[in-house]
């Protein structure tokens, strides 16, 4: 069981490739998820040609980040909420640590949910009801399954990843043959106005890149600090981006045969063969703990990060009982949809402006940290990204258009959502704006 949190990784205790990462993000993202956010895109009424746009449009703008944060693992040893720390400082990057880890939980609470509906839709076909008791034990048995990986740590995600990655692109590969020749390219909603497909792409960036970008540095940490730059980027950037635009076509598609292909258990299995359901639902239930698998064990160190001085296995478990709660809750309502869209819309509030942050900073320095004073007390605040993060929520929650509330700029713009550029621009600039001290000779590359 690894024992290392946040703490950085000694040289000697390096291992692994550059290229490791694409599988780590290629099993990560492969997921029923991803299928299912290319329905959503539909549902907004997008045309099947205007969802691609969406998708692609989406993914290449938001998983640039996830090969950025990537980068600081090697430089650094340690994880990339705690890089934060350089911006914000120690203790000013606690809070947005502790909203990574909301992060996490809430898309661990979406996965274990969709788990338990596909465990119980099998159960139900082998005659067994659906009672009380019956829901309570296959959400305990499903979270004693997902603890087991993130609880051994790095090193067994990262070779289970690449093994869930060859069975992942085989199976989905088999999906695509059932569901293509049923696709009409011309279907699809009616058609969107500029303003709708705005809120698409904001719904595909907040949804992939944009909410994964945390996590780069949890897992290219142990990459040896000469690792290939470009290879590191490439690699993560490549693992998250190719899924993501090939899986969510293929839930855009299926959504032009099945209009109710939004509900992963109920509504896309319309589009398959019967004799495909079964392995379809299980299929679901693997994904789901492998993307589980990764957000668990970066849930962990966000913990460590926000100041919470647990060991990381600790933390692995604490989370996960949360998990098991938000799920029970979850599948006694009937508002699990709701509650996933909100979730994913108010994400982008804080995730923009720390983006904006983090990557302003990350230039500002040339990509070199003093990573002692990350864990040091010297100088716990610093107000310029602090002041740059508030603004540029501010900013994002202007013009954002989402289930839970719409910003005052989007309804004067006929509900445009800029919020993901608003955000991450504001923030961007007022941090370079404020922080205007010199970087010291530490930091500042050869």
């Amino acid at each position: 069981m690894e024992q290392r949190g946040i703490e950085p990784v000694p040289a000697g205790e390096r291992y692994g490739r550059p290229r490791d990462l694409f599988f780590l993000w290629t099993g990560t993202t492969m997921g029923i998820f991803t299928l299912v956010y290319g329905t959503v895109i539909i549902a907004f009424g997008l045309t099947f040609p205007q969802a691609l746009a969406a998708i692609v449009i989406g993914n290449l703008l938001a998983f640039p980040l996830v090969g950025l944060t990537s980068l600081q693992g090697p430089a650094t040893g340690t994880a990339t909420m705690a890089v934060s720390r350089a911006a914000y400082g120690p203790k000013g990057a606690r809070g947005l640590s502790f909203f990574g880890w909301l992060n996490m939980v809430g898309f661990e609470a979406g996965g274990m949910v969709l788990i338990t509906f596909a465990a119980l839709n099998l159960l139900e076909r082998a005659g067994v009801e659906s009672s009380t008791g019956v829901k309570v034990v296959v959400i305990l048995v499903a979270a004693l399954i997902q603890l087991v990986l993130p609880l051994i740590g790095h090193s067994a995600v990262m070779k289970a990843q690449k093994y869930f990655t060859w069975v992942f692109v085989l199976l989905f590969g088999l999906m695509a043959v059932l569901i293509t020749p049923k696709v009409s390219l011309g279907g699809g909603g009616e058609g969107a106005d500029f303003a709708t497909f705005t809120m698409a792409v904001a719904m595909v960036m907040s949804a992939g890149g944009l909410s994964w970008g945390p996590l780069g540095g949890d897992y290219s940490r142990y990459l040896p600090a000469n690792s290939s730059k470009k290879a590191v980027f490439g690699f993560a950037f490549l693992g998250g981006f190719l899924p993501y635009v090939l899986l969510m076509t293929l839930g855009a598609a299926a959504a032009t045969v099945v209009a109710e292909a939004g509900d992963p258990i109920a509504g896309l299995t319309g589009a398959l063969p019967g004799w495909f359901v079964v392995p379809y639902l299980l299929l679901i239930i693997v994904t789901l703990f492998a993307v589980n698998t990764t957000d668990l064990y970066s849930s962990g160190l966000n913990l460590q990060a926000a100041g919470i001085n647990v060991k990381r296995w600790v933390a692995v478990v604490a989370d996960l009982v949360i998990c098991v709660i938000i799920t029970y809750v979850a599948v006694m309502s009937d508002s699990f949809n709701t509650m996933l869209n909100t979730f994913l819309g108010l994400l982008i509030i804080w995730l923009a402006p720390w983006a904006g942050v983090y990557v302003t900073d990350w230039l500002r320095r040339k990509g070199r940290y003093d990573v002692e004073g990350m864990f040091s007390d010297r100088e716990p605040y610093r107000w310029p990204a602090l002041i740059a993060q508030v603004v540029g929520m501010a900013a994002a929650a202007l013009w954002i258009n989402s289930t839970a509330f719409v910003g005052w700029v989007s309804q004067a713009t006929g509900g445009t959502d800029f919020s993901i550029f608003a955000g991450f621009l504001v923030a961007a600039g007022v941090y370079a704006a404020l922080d205007r001290r010199p970087v010291p000779a530490l930091e500042v590359a050869v």
